[in-house]
């Protein structure tokens, strides 16, 4: 099952992917605020142009608390480049460029990775236009307590995508950074096996060190990424450590406090996003605030409307944040002039901007991070032997359809099809006689003409399906692109962890990565 990862592997050495930008995609909501056509007031407008991101660098460093890499030092407790980088914005009143993630096995899928990317480059594009010190930052949503999401990760071995699970060792709602890893020593075989004879080990070795079996799930997703990205200068903060907590709570508060408004304000948002023919990416729950609490041993209970005052006013409960709220408890403790998000978060910052609102608080801008897929050679090679490009694969069965066409003896497809053409032709002398139409209505002879053509098209997918199983080589070459390139249908960035890309092809890869990121922040820079 590695024979397709060694060959990458070997062929890592010699012949470098190709990366492949695309759209971020999304629903239609994401899509309209991405293009701009969302109603007035839903989003904070994107800055076009150097002058007005510049006034609103200017704005946001004008309003930022002077004190707050003091506070949150130790949540970040960073170091090398990403440490020098971000007390270079403190000590000049700068500004950083943020994204963030909720923990997944071994880092999770690889937009984790593009967001951290896009969140560096954007941060480099605005100190060479503005001067004003800019750094990336890391949100690790240790506080999610989304098992389910952070249980998993997906690695490609040939024509099968596996994914690596844990069970849970903890509680159910606990959050990641209380939550019990144990042994992931399976599981971490697993990754290295899909890496193959990789030649950037060291990597893998990150992994291993991260996730032992004392750490606890949230724990492991922070050591590991602050190993991966603080030598490319992006900072990770824990979202869990006390020193987020403290400075998070004052708006914490603050929701408890105008709770009713605040919900209010998420449905009325929420009804003008389905009027305007939209669907509100998170779902309203009436009578409940949007502040958790959290128990000793760190189990999330969303706190009622009706009981929201009382807690307010008891400094010894822990407080956390919902979904909607954590992008402007994000903003009001970070000097932010910007969140990179995917089509999902960019959806759900049309309710974020009620609830910052309703709050008297800065609205968060959200941007559409870079989005792209990683083309190995080996893969490329497949997809010339099949005679298709990637967008051939992407819609489901096509390429299977195309490769069964092709299988089939000549024969056989010109006989199918002037066996439908004859079922057109006679079925049309039947509707157009004199006599015919007398004796049946014309929605029998069409009733009749789905009928056949359904059974036509039936008896073809049976001979296509026979041809197919002698494309053995075919059949072998489509499973390993669609495992590579569309893992369960799905996009290469949303399933599938990126570690074993990077251990085989290294520098090379991060460059491309880092180039296409740069791309993008200088196109979201300029306007376009």
């Amino acid at each position: 099952m590695q024979a397709q990862a060694q060959a990458r592997a070997r062929e890592a050495e010699l012949t470098p992917p190709r990366v492949v930008a695309e759209p971020v995609g999304g629903g239609p909501l994401a899509r309209a605020a991405v293009e701009g056509r969302t109603p007035s007031g839903w989003y904070t407008p994107r800055p076009t142009g150097g002058a007005a991101w510049r006034e609103h660098v200017e704005q946001v460093r004008s309003h930022a608390n002077p004190d707050w890499f003091a506070a949150l030092s130790p949540a970040f407790n960073a170091s090398g480049a990403a440490g020098r980088r971000l007390e270079s914005v403190a000590q000049g009143r700068g500004v950083v460029i943020t994204t963030g993630q909720q923990p997944g096995l071994f880092g999770g899928p690889g937009y984790t990775w593009l967001k951290a990317l896009s969140a560096r480059a954007l941060a480099d594009k605005i100190e060479q236009a503005t001067g004003i010190p800019a750094a990336p930052v890391f949100w690790a949503a240790t506080d999610d307590a989304d098992f389910a999401e952070a249980s998993w990760t997906a690695v490609a071995f040939d024509e099968e995508v596996r994914r690596l699970r844990i069970e849970r060792l903890g509680f159910d709602g606990q959050v990641m950074a209380a939550q019990p890893l144990g042994d992931v020593s399976a599981q971490y075989a697993d990754l290295c096996a899909a890496a193959g004879s990789a030649p950037h080990l060291e990597l893998l070795e990150h992994a291993r060190r991260a996730y032992r079996p004392d750490a606890t799930v949230g724990g492991a997703y922070v050591e590991l990424l602050r190993a991966l990205f603080e030598p490319m200068g992006i900072a990770v903060l824990d979202a869990w450590h006390p020193a987020v907590r403290d400075a998070a709570r004052p708006t914490l508060v603050e929701a408890l406090r105008r709770a009713p408004v605040v919900d209010e304000a998420v449905s009325l948002r929420s009804v003008a996003i389905e009027r305007a023919g939209f669907r509100a990416q998170v779902a309203r729950v009436p009578k409940l605030s949007l502040v958790f609490r959290v128990s000793s041993n760190g189990v999330k209970e969303r706190i009622p409307i009706s009981q929201a005052g009382d807690v307010a006013v008891q400094p010894q409960l822990v407080l956390s944040a919902n979904v909607l709220l954590r992008p402007v408890v994000e903003r009001a403790i970070l000097p932010t002039i910007g969140y990179f998000g995917g089509p999902g978060e960019v959806a759900y910052f049309a309710q974020v901007g009620a609830v910052a609102e309703a709050l008297g608080l800065p609205v968060p801008l959200v941007l559409p991070r870079w989005s792209a897929t990683i083309v190995e050679p080996v893969i490329d090679r497949m997809l010339g032997r099949l005679g298709m490009t990637f967008d051939d694969i992407k819609p489901p069965h096509q390429a299977e359809r195309r490769v069964g066409d092709r299988a089939m003896p000549p024969f056989l497809r010109d006989t199918i099809e002037a066996l439908r053409h004859d079922v057109d032709v006679r079925l049309n002398a039947l509707r157009d006689s004199a006599e015919g139409a007398t004796m049946v209505h014309a929605s029998t002879i069409e009733g009749a003409r789905h009928q056949l053509k359904f059974r036509i098209d039936r008896l073809e997918r049976r001979y296509r399906t026979s041809a197919l199983k002698a494309e053995t080589a075919a059949v072998r070459d489509l499973g390993g692109v669609r495992a590579a390139l569309m893992p369960e249908g799905q996009r290469q960035e949303r399933v599938l962890n990126p570690l074993p890309l990077v251990a085989r092809h290294g520098e090379e890869l991060m460059d491309l990565l880092r180039a296409g990121a740069a791309t993008h922040a200088a196109q979201l820079l300029g306007g376009a």
